[in-house]
């Protein structure tokens, strides 16, 4: 029973947005409410000296922008939260993914003044993919934007998902009053200042507030909403057909609160997860789980490798024996930790929702399972995406080539980057999405490795993947470039679209496998 009361009090979300909509502002407040930090750090460049909790990476600080996913775990009303920020740059998009393998539910952040922008939609379509249940918050009300009607349209429209309005804001920018709680049926009323009044719908007839032609407009506009709007419907929206939309603003703050208090009502808790045979419930009582990803160097005086890993069985302690699915091999996890970014806790007992970081002295890769008792299979593979960008990657001092091996070697194994070896050519080429994960590269060999690395691009390519009986290195040049993957299996990357047509038209016999198909295909499957 202990085990059932544990599952249910988690909570494990993402926050995604596209860069500047204001996710690490609500992931601040978030923390706020958690008693985790006492005041919200602001992240400006290197002006102010503060940086958000949830960055804790040198190029992070400097560049103000996420780059790595964080995770924060706190108490809130009886819940345990686990909260895992992601990248918002489109470059790690992959990364993102990965994260959102881990979570149970995703809060969406869209600029007011903007709409829904092209990052997005991007990781809107993964959630989507997945059936990971999406809520929405429209952010900062305190400034003009686009029509509330408006924006709950593009949404509907772009991202093809039924919405329905949890509040709704009466007015905005400097004529922003607050807003009406429809699903607590009261007046949220918006003060300048930190603090939120919170007044039942019957009693605002009293107040000043009521003769404002703002305030009448919004009874009205709401009024026709319930008319013809969607009903709302819980079941839809855990399975991902609707989504929850809240507005307010992250920075004032406003209706951050309000949002929270309901979301956490409403989110599920930990539900099964597939594996590559059946069906685990997260209250089996043996322990498994998988690592969705591995940092190196959090911190930099010891030179560590952590795995993230989230639980998805039974109850983890301290110091148990697991064994590592791939290999068959037994593991003690001694060292575990929970994270609020760069601080950590050693973590004694954890249970299904929880993200715990477990020393990697190396035998980690990203989408291995650990697991104890009866249980025996992984869970399904994570998917790595093709890159779009390659470049060939040299040490610029060849004496240092016992630490560019060691760097290069750990940031795949991160996932932080991809790795190809030219073929018959022993060249090191590494793959990526966009040009900030060349500069994190650069950027990570030379502060945590000493290396100073030559990239020289080969452009964009089109990869495609071919099955070992149809390799002929005879058919392939410096245009059509053969290679092989960390996993030793070959691929081609073409120099464009032309090329790609072109060979295959001449070679209409050898398959050439697109492996962003491949993912997601195998994500509808599995959903």
């Amino acid at each position: 029973m202990e085990l059932q009361e544990q599952v249910q009090k988690r909570k494990t979300f993402a926050i995604i947005s596209h860069p500047d909509a204001g996710k690490t502002t609500m992931t601040e407040k978030l923390l706020l409410f958690g008693n985790l930090i006492r005041s919200a750090g602001t992240v400006k460049g290197k002006k102010t000296g503060k940086y958000a909790t949830s960055d804790w990476m040198e190029i992070e600080k400097q560049r103000g922008i996420s780059v790595t996913s964080s995770v924060m775990n706190f108490d809130y009303k009886g819940h345990k939260v686990n909260i895992l920020d992601t990248p918002g740059h489109e470059d790690f998009s992959e990364d993102t993914y990965r994260t959102l393998t881990a979570v149970d539910s995703v809060v969406m952040i869209i600029d007011a003044t903007k709409g829904i922008e092209a990052q997005t939609i991007k990781l809107f379509k993964v959630c989507k993919m997945r059936g990971i249940p999406i809520f929405t918050f429209i952010n900062k009300l305190d400034r003009e934007g686009r029509e509330p009607l408006d924006l709950l349209d593009q949404i509907e429209e772009v991202l093809n998902i039924e919405t329905y309005p949890m509040n709704w804001p009466v007015g905005m920018g400097k004529r922003f009053l607050g807003i009406l709680d429809r699903y607590h049926d009261r007046f949220v009323q918006f003060n300048g200042n930190e603090e939120e009044s919170y007044i039942p719908m019957d009693e605002v007839s009293s107040l000043a507030v009521s003769e404002d032609p703002t305030y009448q407009e919004t009874v009205e506009e709401l009024a026709l909403l319930d008319e013809a709007g969607d009903q709302f419907s819980l079941e839809r929206v855990l399975a991902g057909d609707q989504t929850p939309v809240f507005f307010g603003s992250a920075l004032a703050p406003f209706g951050v609160q309000t949002f929270f208090d309901t979301f956490i009502q409403m989110a599920p808790s930990p539900g099964p997860r597939r594996t590559v045979e059946a069906v685990v419930s997260p209250d089996n009582p043996d322990f498994s789980g998988f690592i969705f990803k591995i940092q190196a160097n959090m911190n930099p005086q010891h030179r560590d490798r952590i795995a993230f890993l989230r639980v998805c069985s039974g109850r983890f302690e301290r110091g148990m024996n697991v064994t590592l699915a791939r290999t068959g091999k037994s593991i003690r996890l001694g060292q575990t930790q929970q994270f609020v970014a760069s601080s950590r806790d050693t973590v004694e007992e954890a249970y299904a929702g929880d993200i715990i970081g477990v020393y990697d002295p190396g035998s980690y890769r990203i989408g291995d399972t650990l697991l104890e008792g009866k249980l025996k299979e992984s869970y399904d593979e994570l998917p790595q995406f093709p890159p779009e960008m390659f470049q060939r990657v040299t040490a610029k001092n060849v004496m240092k080539a016992k630490q560019f091996r060691k760097g290069i070697e750990q940031l795949v194994q991160e996932g932080a980057i991809q790795l190809f070896r030219g073929y018959p050519m022993d060249s090191m080429i590494i793959g990526a999405v966009g040009q900030l994960q060349y500069d994190v590269f650069q950027h990570r060999m030379r502060n945590e490795y000493n290396v100073e690395v030559l990239l020289e691009s080969i452009g964009d390519r089109i990869p495609r993947w071919l099955r070992s009986e149809q390799v002929d290195p005879s058919l392939f040049d410096e245009r059509n470039m053969l290679v092989k993957d960390r996993e030793g299996d070959f691929l081609v990357l073409f120099k464009n679209d032309f090329a790609l047509r072109w060979f295959t038209d001449k070679h209409p016999d050898i398959e050439l496998i697109d492996l962003y198909e491949v993912n997601q295909y195998d994500q509808t499957t599995h959903s």
